[in-house]
This record gives C-alpha cells, sequence and structure tokens, in this order.
C-alpha cells in the first residue's frame, strides 16, 4: 500500500469526527445519555447492552468496560450485561423461537423497570433489536439508541434517547459508535464511587 493511499484512508474517519463535533443535536443526546445511565445505575439498576455482529463486539467491550473498569483502579464493578454472550441461551432462542427474539427474551427474562438497554444497530433496521426495544419499553425499561443517520421511525420512536452518527456508511457509523461508548464508559467510571453499595 502506498503512503498516499494510506493517508487517504484515514481521511474518513477524520471527517467523521469533524461532523460529530459540529453536530449540536448529538451532542445534546450525548449529554442526556450519560444522566439517563447515571441517574439509573444510582438507583441501583443496571445496563443491558445488543447488537449483531460488529455492534455485538462493541455492546461486549463496552460491557467489559464498565463491569472491570476503564481508566480507573479499585473502583466498584458497574452492572452492564452484553446480551450477545451467552452461547447456550442465544443457540436455545434462535432454535426455539426464532433470531428475531433473539435479546427481546433476554430483556424479558433479565430486564426490570428503570433499567436501560443499549441497543446498537447500524441501520435502526434490524428486527431482533426493534423486537428487544418494544419489550424494554413495554416493561418500563429506559432504551438508549445508538444509529446511523437514516434510522427509520420504527426505531426512533422506541427510544428515549437516540444518538444517531451523521454517516449512512456501516464502518463510519460504528467507529462514531466507539467513540461515544468509550466516552460514555468514562463518564459512567466517574459515577462508580456514588453508587448504592
Amino acid at each position: 500500500m502506498l503512503r498516499k493511499d494510506f493517508q487517504d484512508l484515514l481521511q474518513e474517519p477524520k471527517r467523521l469526527l469533524k461532523e460529530m463535533q459540529e453536530d449540536l443535536a448529538l451532542f445534546e443526546a450525548f449529554s442526556q445519555a450519560i444522566n439517563l445511565c447515571r441517574t439509573a445505575l444510582q438507583q441501583g439498576h443496571k445496563l443491558l447492552l445488543a447488537g449483531n455482529g460488529g455492534s455485538a463486539a462493541e455492546a461486549q467491550h463496552w460491557a467489559a468496560e464498565l463491569v472491570v473498569r476503564f481508566h480507573q483502579e479499585n473502583r466498584p464493578a458497574l452492572p452492564a450485561i452484553a446480551l450477545s454472550t451467552d452461547t447456550s441461551v442465544l443457540t436455545a432462542i434462535g432454535n426455539d423461537l426464532g433470531f428475531s427474539s433473539l435479546f427481546a427474551r433476554q430483556v424479558e427474562a433479565l430486564g426490570q423497570s428503570g433499567d436501560v438497554l443499549l441497543a446498537l444497530t447500524t441501520s435502526g433496521r434490524s428486527p431482533n433489536i426493534l423486537k428487544a426495544c418494544q419489550v424494554a419499553q413495554a416493561r418500563k425499561l429506559l432504551v438508549l439508541g445508538f444509529t446511523g443517520q437514516e434510522a427509520p421511525e420504527d426505531f426512533l420512536t422506541l427510544c428515549t434517547i437516540c444518538l444517531k452518527i451523521p454517516s449512512t456508511e456501516t464502518e463510519r457509523i460504528q467507529e462514531g459508535h466507539m467513540i461515544l461508548g468509550h466516552a460514555l464508559c468514562r463518564f459512567l467510571e466517574e459515577t462508580a464511587q456514588c453508587l448504592p453499595s
């Protein structure tokens, strides 16, 4: 690969970062998302995280950062569960109930009123994410959505707050989600000392 090709490759994430920095609606939604999750954790609730493919990997990554640590050492664990990690549960649901119930069934089993479902879908159209959000809403969970700029109204109306990355490209949306996810972990980690024991 030529150096110019490499430099060109790095221009797209750079442009995305600039657009995110200038997106006032995204800033406002992110500020609300921090308060939403912080309040839930302070009230003794937990975070459930769900996504498919690369978004599943991001959900697992953030859950690990929250449960273990992001930057701070010797801080209390934050209650976060990635719903894409239990292969026995996932395969049983997929086999017995269908792939569209993959996360909804777990939200039904684990979710309680006041918990927060972090729902990651780059398109906003993933049937299993939409169904999980519907169950979350019915069970009085709060829904924090992560998606792209062309997410349909179906998804947006299911979200308490939605973080829309200003892009239509899957890889850019995922990169934007990772930046916001890390930032969320950082801010929530600062709350860890104030959580109920």
